[in-house]
């Protein structure tokens, strides 16, 4: 039986970057009393205040910046996942870095898959929110990684993630998944079936939107 959901929006506010519908009949994962089931993957701060994700993720191919986390935590006004490193930047400036993060109302931190079990409980040891361990392949150790101190496990194999997700979810039943669902409504359900428990997507950049925009003005005018 479906639940009638009324909705309101602004004049201004109606022209938004949304989310497929079909993340919505993933589980979620509460996290300090907030459900989580769709997560926006960019650093966009006009997509991320225009946007109707439950949460950001926000983890860039840079090293990661006090000064990239405060803008995006202050611009936005759902829950931020703040990418801390793991890869080139590791050791005490990953512990450095999340302490920041958390201190700066992230609602969780983002470890590359490259980071050491030791790095994780370095810094499972300093905060109290949670850590996000990107998976990769199927070969991961996910037993050390959850014995170090990740609390949700961020799979992002590509073509193969639906494969990972069910692998693990085999394994583990209860750990909270994160995965990244794919380009068409076909591969999230898929990654959803698979066990995944929220999904981030991908949306088009500021710039093929603004194109779509002056196509629509160009049109008109």
């Amino acid at each position: 039986m479906s639940i009638f959901i009324p909705e309101i929006q602004g004049n201004l506010r109606r022209h938004m970057v949304r989310v497929p519908e079909i993340i919505n009949e993933v589980s979620g994962i509460r996290i300090f009393g907030k459900l989580i089931k769709s997560l926006i993957f960019t650093t966009d701060v006009a997509l991320i205040k225009n946007c109707n994700a439950n949460a950001v993720i926000a983890v860039y191919p840079f090293t990661p910046q006090p000064a990239i986390t405060h803008a995006i935590i202050t611009v936005s006004d759902i829950p931020v996942f703040c990418g801390v490193g793991g890869g080139t930047t590791t050791g005490k400036r990953v512990v450095s870095l999340a302490m920041d993060a958390e201190n700066q109302g992230a609602i969780g931190v983002v470890v590359n898959a490259p980071t050491t079990n030791e790095v994780i409980r370095m810094v499972r040891d300093r905060i109290d929110i949670p850590i996000v361990v990107t998976v990769v392949s199927e070969g991961t150790d996910i037993d050390a990684r959850l014995k170090a101190g990740a609390s949700i496990l961020n799979v992002s194999g590509a073509s193969k993630t639906p494969d990972i997700v069910r692998s693990i979810r085999k394994r583990y039943p209860e750990v909270p998944i994160i995965a990244t669902g794919g380009p068409t409504p076909e591969s999230i359900r898929s990654t959803i079936e698979a066990g995944a428990n929220a999904i981030t997507y991908t949306p088009p950049t500021s710039a093929e939107i603004f194109k779509q925009l002056m196509e629509k003005y160009r049109l008109e005018h």
